[in-house]
């Protein structure tokens, strides 16, 4: 799977107008991308590096194909991670998540046009598989108080002059995410709405090998960024005062450093706060002699989520035997259901045929088996067999794939929640676990 692409470029900051990952050799480069740190490390390690034209190009192919297959006239979308697959541009990520300024256009015939913040109209242009910017697209009610229906008629008047002139009077659109005036704008320009999540849900989920690459290199950045929270954790909690948030602190320290960008929860737990599971860090000092567990949800270098999980024992007397049970267990359950992942299972077969958790730990177990991962968390989601929807995720794995497999282990009213959680690429001939981060050797005793 690997060979198609191989080759032999190297990172060299000394060589010319570009890196090897063709982004500019140009500390001043308008796009987000590793920083010097992340590339001594990855040349260290021997990476290579995605090609990011390439890899840009072959996602713009992905979707334009999807919209040829389902017979849609375009895809508009407003998800900022949909509109990064769609560019790979960035535009102040997190306020767009809840204050949705951007949107992309990809028509029938491969032209895609950009609406962006009026005063940051050069973010994708670095992408000439951009071929337009325009602004407008802000149809929320704080930017556009009681005249958000007029923004949104403007707005879906481009669309139809645009759809016109590239899809052929296809009057199928497919949309991911919209705002409620928008919706009912583009409904009155005659547009026949699709839905849009189902189409880029299924064409981000199976990566091209750039895509692959570029994991390969978020996942040594995130290891090295876990490495330094935990270097930080076993050296300052022995000597009082440290608290969860201050142990959070340097996994998005070290995360921004390798130019990563963000992480998406605070899920770090200490001592009896991690059960039950998801309570979010806060200033609990943590105890020597106690455990720490947490996951990632990392968004890192190239925008590429590193979604994993670990327990670590902290301090200097042995874990209790029920902890290392219970860590023992969880990896069993990890491994095992790892062990079925290849290409052509389905879904529903992975959710008949999982490792079962014993029966203290069913009440809280994870909230599923298995999902994807990408730009974030993404389609398919593999449930436990008592939560799974008859008909839901009815779909075979592919080469090409990543999933993270979960296992939170903890009984109801107990002293501790085991976290463990890897990433997995589905290849041609079964599956390869991309982490390599190692488990708690005390807690595997």
């Amino acid at each position: 799977m690997n060979s198609h692409y191989r080759d032999t470029r190297k990172i060299d900051p000394t060589r010319g107008a570009t890196l090897a990952d063709g982004s500019p050799n140009n500390d001043d480069r308008i796009e987000i991308g590793p920083t010097r740190l992340a590339l001594s490390e990855w040349q260290a390690r021997g990476l290579e590096l995605p090609d990011l034209p390439r890899m840009r190009e072959h996602r713009w192919n992905r979707l334009t194909k999807a919209l040829e297959t389902r017979g849609y006239g375009g895809l508009l979308m407003f998800d900022p991670l949909n509109i990064r697959y769609a560019t790979d541009s960035t535009n102040m990520q997190l306020w767009n998540t809840h204050n949705p300024f951007r949107a992309v256009l990809l028509c029938a015939d491969g032209y895609m046009v950009m609406w962006d913040y009026k005063n940051s109209p050069f973010l994708s242009k670095f992408n000439t598989l951009v071929r337009e910017v325009h602004s407008g697209a802000d149809l929320f009610y704080f930017d556009r108080g009681d005249k958000v229906d007029v923004a949104a008629d403007t707005f879906a008047n481009e669309v139809r002059i645009l759809m016109a002139e590239h899809a052929g009077g296809n009057r199928r659109l497919a949309v991911d995410k919209i705002m409620l005036h928008g919706l009912r704008a583009l409904e009155a320009q005659g547009f026949t709405i699709e839905e849009g999540e189902e189409v880029t849900e299924k064409t981000r989920a199976v990566k091209g090998q750039d895509e692959i690459r570029a994991m390969r290199c978020a996942m040594v950045a995130c290891e090295a960024s876990v490495q330094a929270m935990e270097d930080f954790a076993r050296a300052s909690v022995p000597l009082g005062g440290t608290s969860e948030d201050d142990i959070w602190a340097i996994l998005h320290a070290e995360n921004i450093r390798r130019g990563g960008e963000w992480i998406e929860t605070r899920l770090l737990a200490s001592g009896p706060r991690t059960n039950p599971w998801f309570q979010e860090c806060g200033q609990r000092v943590v105890q020597n002699n106690e455990i720490v567990s947490f996951d990632t949800d990392l968004i890192g270098a190239y925008g590429i989520c590193v979604d994993i999980s670990r327990s670590w024992w902290i301090g200097d007397a042995k874990p209790p035997q029920e902890m290392i049970d219970a860590m023992r267990h969880a990896h069993e359950h990890i491994m095992t259901n790892m062990a079925m992942l290849k290409p052509g299972v389905t879904i529903p077969e992975l959710t008949a045929n999982a490792h079962r958790l014993d029966d203290q730990y069913q009440a809280q177990k994870y909230g599923c088996l298995m999902h994807g991962v990408g730009l974030c968390d993404e389609w398919p989601l593999v449930s436990y067999p008592d939560k799974a929807v008859p008909g839901a995720f009815d779909y075979a794995l592919e080469p090409g794939m990543v999933l993270c497999v979960e296992a939170a282990v903890g009984a109801v009213g107990g002293a501790f929640t085991i976290k463990l959680e890897d990433q997995v690429l589905i290849t041609e001939t079964g599956h390869e676990n991309l982490t390599t981060y190692p488990f708690d050797p005390r807690l595997m005793a």
